[in-house]
């Protein structure tokens, strides 16, 4: 059974950064398109980045572009979301999931706020 364990969330002023963290078991990890996506309070949820097998090439959302990058190391079962340059449009419940989907996992909470 795949199991999807997000970390690296908390609370950070505007304009700062974070690392979000994505470990993955139960999965040929290697095989496997990688998202990231967020919820943030009383929205519906989100895609917010991709990265593809086997090159690894990426994608963001208009709202993030520029200012996140995703990637990947496959020897660790984890996926990164690095984010920078946050405001508080970026506050949400942030999680991580297979392409095609999996179940999710419990998300990590990122709070932009002064």
């Amino acid at each position: 059974q795949v199991q999807l364990v997000e970390s690296g969330g908390g609370l950070v002023q505007p304009g700062g950064s974070l690392r979000l963290s994505c470990a993955a078991s139960g999965l040929t990890f290697s095989f496997y398109d990688m998202r990231w996506y967020r919820q943030a309070p009383g929205k519906e949820r989100e895609w917010v980045a991709s990265i593809s097998i086997p090159g690894g090439s990426t994608s963001f959302a208009d709202s993030v572009n520029g200012r996140f990058t995703i990637s990947r190391d496959n020897r660790k079962n984890t996926m990164y979301l690095q984010m920078n340059n946050l405001n508080p449009e970026d506050t949400a419940l942030y999680y991580c999931n297979t392409h095609p989907l999996s179940d999710w996992g419990q998300g990590t909470q990122v709070t932009v706020s002064s």
